[in-house]
């Protein structure tokens, strides 16, 4: 693998701030509105379901987009795709930071929140592909673990400065924070170095690109086994951002309490990502892979059976810490098991499984609920956690010859 920009050894820091400062950005620009799309949305009539049948809009443009995202990428290149990702995420968002005034504002917010999510899907599909291809394997982990974990730490900063504006120009001001963060992103991934052009072994000429269709048949192994742990993988992630608030609502918590539970669990995800890739690179994937997701499936599992504030405070930091230690891991897995022609395609299916899994957790979370209550859907999900250990331990180890770390 030849580093960006010439043949020097790797040193992660010189890509540092082009790499990851445009992800701390345009997670900032992210989390700065995720509080505030419903409340625009109500505020322009919508009822409740279709509030947050708007909110739902940017994970689903993120989900359906990630195959069309790998031919964006593919067609414009990983710097190019990124830039233009966060121009029109930015522009989404003056869309619908100017959908008070309208006549048809409600309409203006659900396409802008669309795109939004379209924009992300190419963002994080152009700039994965590009650490894959920039980092050597042996740094592989620890440099996609922190792209990780500086995009949790930019959504988790978001809502702060939106709040901070708001003070002063109203619940727009929150828009206006995303478009300057997505302006930002987009000028500073113009500085991304450029990689090397990969040599060929018959003079350069590569041959037809590889189709999502040839690329889903030919690692239908990969897929359909450690495809499946990750898609597990992501249902469980989802699933805890709904659980802590909703079980503390159950046990008669003020918002204040659940906040703050809440948001020490996210502050405690957000320190732990860069040793955990360390040790990735160092001793293997499993070695992160099992641990985390035992932590909150036992977590989740272990959540209906607290009946205070320090019994669901412990859990939630347990689920943080499991959560914060997978950071990354997503990502990797996809690096590894991606070949070197067709990469964008295998990315795309990979995120398009993943991002799966992500609307299905709550939706098994609702269901079963419905069915039987509250306690049997957190139950249910944490199973989700013992599953995918289980598919890891398995999988990993066995195709661990695909890729040599």
């Amino acid at each position: 693998m030849t580093s960006p920009g010439g043949s020097q050894p790797f040193n992660l820091r010189s890509i540092a701030v082009a790499a990851f400062g445009p992800t701390l950005l345009f997670g900032l620009g992210q989390g700065a509105i995720l509080p505030v799309v419903a409340l625009t949305a109500r505020d322009l009539g919508a009822t409740v379901a279709v509030a947050a049948l708007i909110v739902t809009l940017m994970g689903l443009g993120s989900w359906f987009f990630n195959l069309p995202a790998s031919l964006v990428t593919l067609k414009f290149g990983e710097r190019w795709s990124i830039v233009g990702a966060s121009v029109a995420a930015g522009l989404a968002l003056a869309a619908a930071g100017l959908s008070s005034l309208a006549p048809n504002g409600l309409v203006l917010l659900a396409v802008a929140m669309t795109v939004v999510g379209m924009s992300g899907s190419v963002f994080g599909l152009a700039r994965q592909k590009y650490l894959t291809e920039a980092v050597p394997v042996e740094f592989r982990a620890r440099a996609l673990s922190t792209l990780g974990g500086v995009n949790r730490i930019g959504v988790f900063i978001g809502p702060f400065l939106g709040a901070a504006v708001m003070q002063f120009g109203g619940i727009n001001g929150a828009y206006w924070v995303g478009v300057v963060a997505m302006a930002a992103a987009a000028l500073l991934s113009l500085t991304i170095p450029d990689l090397a052009a990969p040599e060929t072994s018959d003079g350069g000429n590569p041959g037809p690109q590889p189709t999502l269709r040839s690329v889903a048949v030919s690692h239908a192994g990969v897929f359909l086994s450690v495809g499946i742990g990750i898609l597990l993988l992501s249902a469980l992630r989802s699933s805890r951002q709904v659980v802590i608030p909703l079980w503390a609502d159950h046990l008669g918590m003020d918002a204040t309490s659940a906040s703050l539970v809440y948001g020490l669990s996210g502050a405690i995800d957000m320190l732990v990502f860069y040793p955990a890739g360390k040790l990735m690179d160092r001793k293997g994937r499993q070695f992160v892979a099992v641990p985390s997701t035992l932590l909150m499936g036992a977590a989740l599992v272990l959540i209906p059976l607290t009946g205070s504030f320090t019994g669901l405070l412990l859990a939630a930091l347990l689920i943080g810490f499991g959560n914060g230690i997978s950071s990354g891991l997503v990502m990797t897995l996809g690096a590894d098991f991606s070949p070197d022609r067709g990469r964008g395609q295998f990315l795309g299916l990979w995120r398009f499984m993943a991002d799966a899994g992500s609307t299905g957790g709550p939706l098994l979370l609702s269901g079963v609920t419905a069915v039987a209550s509250l306690g049997a859907g957190i139950s249910a999900t944490g199973i989700l956690g013992f599953g995918a250990a289980a598919v890891f331990a398995v999988v990993i180890p066995r195709l661990k010859h695909r890729r040599n770390y």
